[in-house]
């Protein structure tokens, strides 16, 4: 990459690997933007024209703020806004608004209904309907009833591209109708049967319908569907079907029962992701929808509840540290090991919190085997806390040569460490069934029930010893 001649030649010759090598290239990346600021159009389609939607959505984000919007508008009709579904919501929002109405408008009119809709959601309304109005009526209609459905369920991930035909329709009649019909969906697995008031009768997977004679009618091959989401289901809740019953794709109907859409296993998998992000997110502390475009005064107001909660909590154990100052003054020792019980127990929950917080979600930790996963973590940290007791007496007595600390320590650590295990699991049981989320909430409160029953244990006992 020597010249602007090499950078230039090289996308007629590269494979996939080499778009993603190129994107992560500074030197590409400031070529690509030199381009654009010079208003190169025809260099800009010779370097990404033919780049995959998610390299190209890599790139955007790579390039300064102000050469975004002004690439979409270099390559025009070249340019394939699915990758703007692969952005993070902030970046996502400021292109858009930086775009001519018009040129989001003859983009979105390619895309899938999920994706339009995905671009759309996060638009406030007025650029919402500008965008809508500019649309024809019937792709208007179709993301419209999308977006009226409820955030995070199933009618908002719906693709509304799906074919539906008759029962008395043919096999025959429905192959040819495949094969001559332009406006198709991009991809789909099986022909949905309805009735005349659009009700979902079943489907025909495709394999099924290729096995079979021509002369047989739909009615007579259909299967009926046993896992037909509603369209007001929650994301994650339909994530699970799929997951639970290895699901390709299932039909979306509505209160009535007719169908409204379709939804794939390409568009779980993004929904698997966006939980699986959230909940890591939520355990640290931090918002569900903040990304690393973010600027530095939202993320910080994000935050900075979770911070004055955990400052109190600190100040808590603080206090209880306050109560046994004239036990710390007389033995420095206990001032020095004090924390090690603290972190132990803050580990400890940590870990079990995790592993509950997750089942929670998942589905998999029941009232059904709340007790048997409750007694579990309770040996469990039973052992840890007799095997670490052991340890930690024996590395105090070598180190002060006071028996009486390591056995106080020992104890102490026991205590903590069963107070951890219980505290990381009932804790999180605990604000499920209060209705809030346990993955937001249970951090604070499990770091200072074994922060204050640590230092408590530890300086209680040592207090009563001495």
């Amino acid at each position: 990459m020597n010249d602007d001649t090499d950078l230039a030649v090289r996308p007629h010759e590269r494979d996939p690997e080499d778009e993603r090598a190129l994107v992560d290239d500074p030197a590409f990346v400031e070529h690509v933007a030199q381009a654009i600021e010079a208003g190169r159009g025809d260099d800009l389609r010779g370097l990404i024209a033919d780049f995959h939607e998610t390299d190209l959505a890599r790139l955007l984000e790579a390039l300064p703020a102000p050469a975004r919007p002004k690439l979409i508008e270099l390559l025009g009709a070249d340019f394939d806004f699915t990758a703007l579904t692969e952005l993070d919501e902030t970046v996502r929002v400021q292109i858009l608004e930086e775009l001519e109405t018009k040129t989001v408008v003859e983009g979105m009119r390619d895309l899938d209904s999920d994706d339009a809709v995905y671009i759309l959601e996060d638009l406030d309304d007025a650029d919402k309907q500008e965008i809508l109005g500019q649309l024809p009526i019937t792709e208007r209609a179709a993301l419209q009833r999308s977006l009226d459905y409820p955030e995070e369920s199933a009618g908002r991930r719906m693709q509304t591209e799906f074919i539906a035909l008759p029962p008395f329709w043919t096999v025959g009649q429905t192959l040819d109708y495949i094969g001559e019909t332009e406006d198709l969906p991009e991809t789909f697995f099986e022909v949905f049967v309805v009735d005349p008031t659009y009700r979902l009768t079943g489907s025909v997977p495709l394999d099924r319908l290729l096995r079979t004679k021509r002369g047989l009618k739909l009615g007579d091959v259909v299967t009926p569907d046993r896992h037909v989401v509603q369209a007001t289901d929650d994301q994650e809740d339909v994530a699970r079907v799929f997951e639970r019953y290895n699901l390709i794709s299932a039909p979306v109907v509505d209160s009535a029962g007719r169908l409204v859409g379709v939804l794939t296993v390409d568009d779980i998998v993004d929904v698997i992701q966006e939980e699986a992000d959230e909940d890591v997110k939520a355990l640290g502390g931090v918002a569900a929808d903040e990304e690393l475009s973010d600027s530095f005064w939202t993320i910080a107001k994000s935050r900075f509840s979770w911070l004055l909660l955990n400052l109190i909590a600190a100040n808590l154990a603080s206090f209880v540290i306050a109560l046994f100052e004239d036990e710390l003054q007389r033995l420095v020792a206990l001032a020095v090991l004090m924390p090690i019980v603290a972190s132990q127990g803050g580990n400890a929950a940590t870990q079990t919190m995790t592993v509950a917080v997750r089942a929670i979600a998942t589905r998999e930790l029941r009232a059904s085997n709340a007790r048997r996963v409750i007694a579990r973590e309770l040996l469990v940290g039973l052992f840890n806390g007799v095997v670490f007791a052991v340890i930690m007496a024996a590395v105090v007595f070598a180190r002060f040569g006071v028996a009486d600390l390591g056995f106080i320590i020992a104890l102490a650590m026991i205590i903590n460490l069963v107070a951890a295990a219980l505290g990381g699991i009932l804790v999180p049981l605990t604000l499920n069934k209060m209705g809030v989320d346990p993955a937001v909430s249970s951090g604070p409160f499990v770091t200072t029930i074994t922060d204050v029953i640590g230092f408590f244990a530890f300086l209680g006992i040592a207090s009563l010893w001495f």
